[in-house]
């Protein structure tokens, strides 16, 4: 199991301390360095920025909003990324949620998955540069049917320096954990748990069971899980630095009934503590749903508490389909994280 570093997405500014860690983890070995994207900073830049000073650590996306850009325009972004770091870059990609695609990017929602599927073929069609790019799908469609009626059918000017750069997907519930392992090279996880790991590997399994023949249904698949981790001599304080974490994604994205990382939470057997934690946040007692958030839960879905308690859980997220550990942490712990993550 690889070790990786996720940035995160911005909050008010850039977070104090993350490009001096993105060199850091370059230096220390880990495999990838992953960025993301809410409606404030974006992705992509950060990662172009803060990747110019590393050498050989991968550089990813997690995730960028399939919403932000237009397929071609991911595609474009893709292939620049991967020339200039020599091929390290791969393309997580995610649908957000209606409240961000809708009143921030003016876009429709409805039927995420399967504007995904097209999303992801067009792509695919812009990196393999076989022939001029059109689509005709429901969601999708090259040229434009209409408009000025001069649209052409293109191929990328620039010639991919992959034309299989891989594509991760973003997914929480189970038929989008298929889809990802059905058309993606990668699943990009958020509140994983070793306990459900039996049944991420059976929602993979069945995404794999439709995957094109060209393609292998194991082999070179990624699971890279955004784990937090957070070294203390008391568990308890310790989990209070994740707690916020936890409540912001249970309470605060996502309207009522449509907020897909509580319903991820909900399948963990935490519908009751996401009641009440999405009642506080929702009144704006962010504290308090801080504090409902269960230390149980946080020790399902992170690394928390002195180092010996976190070397002891490291055998059973080795145990599971999660093939890289991504770690969100403060910048300035990546090296202790880092050694106490390769003793364990």
């Amino acid at each position: 199991m690889r070790l990786g570093y996720h940035t995160g997405y911005w909050s008010a500014g850039p977070p104090p301390g993350a490009a001096e860690a993105v060199v850091a983890a370059d230096d220390l070995g880990f495999d990838s360095v992953w960025t993301a994207e809410a409606y404030g900073s974006d992705a992509l830049t950060p990662l172009a920025w803060w990747g110019a000073r590393t050498r050989r650590v991968r550089l990813g996306t997690a995730i960028a909003q399939m919403a932000a850009r237009t397929p071609t325009a991911a595609a474009m972004a893709a292939l620049t990324l991967d020339h200039l770091s020599g091929g390290r870059f791969t393309l997580g990609l995610g649908a957000s949620g209606p409240q961000v695609v809708e009143g921030w990017y003016g876009q429709p929602y409805p039927r995420p998955l399967a504007r995904t599927r097209e999303y992801v073929a067009v792509v695919r069609d812009v990196l393999r540069r076989e022939a001029p790019v059109t689509a005709d799908g429901e969601f999708y469609r090259l040229p434009y049917p209409g408009g000025a009626g001069l649209g052409k059918p293109l191929r990328s000017t620039v010639h991919p320096l992959r034309a299989d750069l891989p594509i991760h997907l973003a997914a929480q519930g189970p038929r989008n954990i298929a889809l990802a392992a059905e058309i993606a090279d990668g699943w990009l996880p958020l509140f994983y748990s070793p306990r459900m790991d039996a049944t991420f590997r059976e929602h993979l399994a069945d995404g794999f069971a439709r995957r094109d023949g060209a393609r292998s249904p194991a082999e070179g698949f990624e699971v890279t899980a955004t784990v937090p981790v957070v070294l203390g001599d008391d568990v308890e304080r310790a989990a209070d630095v994740v707690r916020p974490f936890v409540a912001l994604y249970a309470g605060g994205m996502g309207a009522p009934g449509a907020n897909f990382h509580r319903d991820a939470l909900d399948r963990l057997g935490y519908g009751d503590v996401c009641d009440e934690v999405q009642a506080h946040y929702l009144a704006g007692r962010r504290a308090e749903a801080a504090a409902a958030v269960p230390l149980e839960l946080v020790q399902e879905i992170a690394l928390v508490g002195p180092a010996d308690v976190v070397r002891a859980q490291l055998p059973a997220w080795r145990s599971t389909a999660v093939t890289t550990l991504l770690v969100q942490t403060d910048p300035r712990a990546l090296p202790e994280v880092a050694r106490v993550l390769g003793e364990g």
